[in-house]
């Protein structure tokens, strides 16, 4: 511990002070560096939060590394997860960098590393292994890793961007994973998470120490922010309102246009939110002769790692990239961001555009280049909750059942045989992994994933079969991926595409859209799931399966209302953005929303409830009204349809049942959702359904509609 008005600075190994001045070149810390030191030398938990580039690895590393010096730990002490591979990729030279001043060393461990390099790791255990949280329970269950000899003297975990593992399931993983690990080394973890800008940073900390909340202490440390329990959007290196422009262009080749001849000699990374659109804007620019390349998870990851070496090397050219680009790979010195339409969070945006401004003398910026209406409207409607410094609570997935059947599988393998009556201590009783699931592991048994004898369990028959393949390998990823195939120019992996587009009826030969390029298809191997493919032209068609629909959020969708109503964002707007933006208002608005309240139209038989909810209010509020809402159309983010005899006293009966009676009603699922549940095999069938209603539910949305005046327009028969 130090004293309050000692520098921590002197805390850091003098050899480490003395490479930060001498090898680094920097005169002094960044403040968030400063405000590490204590807690992350003390063994606090911790999350360390600011924007983009800001310094968010060297505030852990070095802290730890001195930590690891003063109290000698040995073998590998020190874990360092991440989401991306990618990202692990581009940051284990620096990490080894930093752990070479003090005579240590750091390795690379994930799902593309060699078997040789993995057994050399195993031999001479680095001193921080930098690694995923599947390969780490891979490593947890493989036969071939002594996980007590590798993993038991660690002392700290560093979780880079944690707040893109605590918005979804690969949170839960996460979780349970180091709960497990923490049985190996027999003593509590140090937690430290970085992360960028969240709107509930408390919560994060909390949600990061596991069993260990309320026990442990821990911290925020945020020393860029006013009030680090309530950060803003303003507070992240956020750029002004002036550098950020919304155009609307229409469509996706007139993106193209003003993309070749815009900032030309600049290096520029444009952002889209689905593969297709990478492609389809990487080949109209390679059309139009500008020097493109492209990032996106189904391209190969030699293909994706030859992009982002040469972008990173070049000056005058564009990278294309869906949300892979997001997170803190190092693409070189950008010049600007440039979004096609919208994300779907602030904090997204927060990320994307802290890409830029990193040069002495330059800013961040942003221009969004809306090529349909609604994103358009989306646009203003982010860039209206940034202005307002608002961001979004991360907010972990609710019910993972499927997980919790996956950690009693892969903890039965890990220990190979478990007691059935002391399994929840494998998660020091962090809850949903404690005897809350006792009825999980009872359809376990029951069903013959799971064999018991003499008090013990152990993997059985059904679990063999269905995960056992590759060592089980199956078991450590926390997600279905769609089946694609591989597609291969000679002996070159190019990438891997949805199989539909092999199958649907189209016209002419075969050809697929890939890497911003077309290729003639000269052989499908449907066995081994392997297209050959030989460049042509043009012609190519690119389409991937899409993910679970869940929509716009309540706060973004309701921000759209209000662009609608008249509000603007603080942001350049250019004319054109203007004109759509006034058109929509002027002719589309009074038919859309109402400054009163929610409203309800009809034309002929089409009945719709204008909620500006997001979809999942909408789901919500679809299975509560069940008597006066259409069975057959699914809710959108901003309306729900009911049925065509609505009368004015079925609206009345059913508000008031709705607004009185004792909750509201989860969502339907889909069983074909439900089939795309990982794990959900694993589950007994409601337990499944009830996981993905939960997750589709957003009571407090429809709770707030639902106390909203309603307006009707004059042709309502209400």
């Amino acid at each position: 511990m130090t004293t309050p008005d000692a520098d921590p600075v002197d805390r850091l190994d003098p050899v480490i002070l003395h490479h930060v001045v001498n090898t680094l070149g920097w005169p002094d810390l960044r403040p968030l560096q400063k405000a590490a030191i204590d807690p992350v030398m003390d063994g606090e938990d911790a999350v360390l939060l600011a924007p983009t580039a800001g310094g968010k690895t060297e505030a852990a590393c070095l802290p730890v590394l001195s930590a690891m010096a003063a109290q000698q730990w040995s073998g590998t002490s020190v874990l360092y997860l991440c989401p991306l591979k990618a990202l692990l990729n581009n940051l284990v030279t620096r990490v080894d960098v930093y752990a070479q001043w003090l005579g240590r060393r750091a390795a690379l461990w994930h799902g593309d590393t060699g078997q040789s390099q993995r057994g050399r790791i195993r031999a001479d255990r680095p001193d921080i292994l930098l690694t995923t949280p599947e390969s780490l329970e891979a490593m947890l269950i493989g036969v071939k890793t002594d996980h007590e000899h590798l993993l038991g003297g660690i002392r700290a975990v560093v979780i880079d961007e944690v707040h893109a593992f605590a918005g979804d399931d690969r949170g839960w993983h996460l979780l349970a994973v180091l709960e497990r690990l923490q049985r190996v080394t027999g003593h509590e973890i140090q937690r430290i998470g970085l992360s960028a800008t969240v709107g509930n940073p408390q919560e994060l900390l909390t949600w990061l120490q596991g069993s260990g909340a309320g026990r442990r202490t821990g911290r925020v440390v945020a020393p860029d922010l006013a009030d680090p329990q309530r950060p803003s959007a303003a507070a992240d290196g956020a750029p002004p309102p002036g550098d950020i422009e919304l155009d609307y262009v229409g469509s996706l080749a007139n993106a193209a246009k003003v993309l070749g001849v815009l900032h030309k000699g600049e290096k520029r990374l444009v952002f889209c939110d689905s593969r297709r659109q990478v492609e389809e804007l990487g080949a109209a620019l390679r059309a139009r002769d500008v020097t493109v390349f492209l990032s996106h998870a189904s391209l190969s990851a030699d293909e994706r790692a030859r992009s982002e070496q040469a972008f990173a090397e070049a000056r005058d050219c564009v990278i294309v990239a869906t949300s892979t680009l997001e997170l803190g790979i190092d693409v070189g010195d950008l010049d600007r961001v440039v979004q096609i339409d919208a994300p779907a969070t602030v904090a997204s945006f927060l990320q994307r555009v802290g890409r830029t401004g990193r040069r002495a003398g330059s800013t961040r910026n942003c221009l969004f280049l809306a090529t349909r209406k609604d994103t358009l409207l989306q646009a203003a409607g982010l860039l209206l909750l940034w202005g307002r410094d608002w961001v979004e609570p991360v907010v972990p997935p609710p019910q993972p059942c499927h997980l919790v059947a996956q950690q009693l599988l892969a903890v039965t393998l890990q220990e190979h045989k478990l007691g059935d009556r002391l399994w929840p201590e494998q998660w020091n009783g962090l809850p949903p992994f404690d005897r809350s699931a006792a009825p999980i592991l009872r359809h376990l048994r029951e069903q013959g994933f799971l064999d018991t004898d003499g008090g013990m369990l152990f993997i059985g028959p059904q679990a063999e079969h269905r995960f056992g393949r590759r060592h089980f390998i199956e078991l450590t990823a926390s997600f279905t991926a769609p089946p694609q195939l591989t597609v291969l120019s000679g002996r070159n992996e190019i990438g891997r595409m949805d199989p539909s587009v092999l199958t649907e009826e189209r016209p002419g030969p075969r050809r697929l859209l890939l890497a911003g390029r077309s290729w003639q298809v000269t052989y499908i191997d449907w066995g081994r799931k392997r297209v050959f493919v030989e460049p042509v032209d043009s012609g190519g068609v690119a389409k991937w399966s899409g993910g679970t629909l869940t929509g716009l959020s309540y706060a973004l969708t309701r921000a759209m209302r209000e662009i609608l109503l008249g509000a603007d964002p603080p942001v350049s707007l250019t004319r054109r953005a203007e004109s759509c933006l006034q058109d929509w208002r002027d002719e589309e608005a009074p038919r859309l929303v109402h400054p009163g309240g929610t409203l309800v139209t009809r034309q002929g038989d089409d009945v719709r409830w204008w909620t500006w909810a997001g979809y999942r209010a909408n789901a919500t509020l679809g299975a509560t009204l069940a008597s006066i809402a259409d069975p057959v159309q699914r809710p959108t983010d901003v309306s729900l349809r009911l049925r065509a005899d609505l009368t004015p006293e079925k609206w009345r009966t059913a508000l008031q049942s709705a607004q009185t009676g004792p909750a509201l009603v989860l969502p339907e699922v889909d069983q074909r959702a439900v089939r795309g549940l990982k794990f959900s095999a694993a589950l007994p069938p409601r337990l499944a359904v009830a996981t993905l209603s939960a997750r589709l539910a957003d009571f407090d949305g429809a709770r707030t509609v639902l106390a909203e005046p309603v307006r009707f327009s004059t042709e309502s028969p209400a």
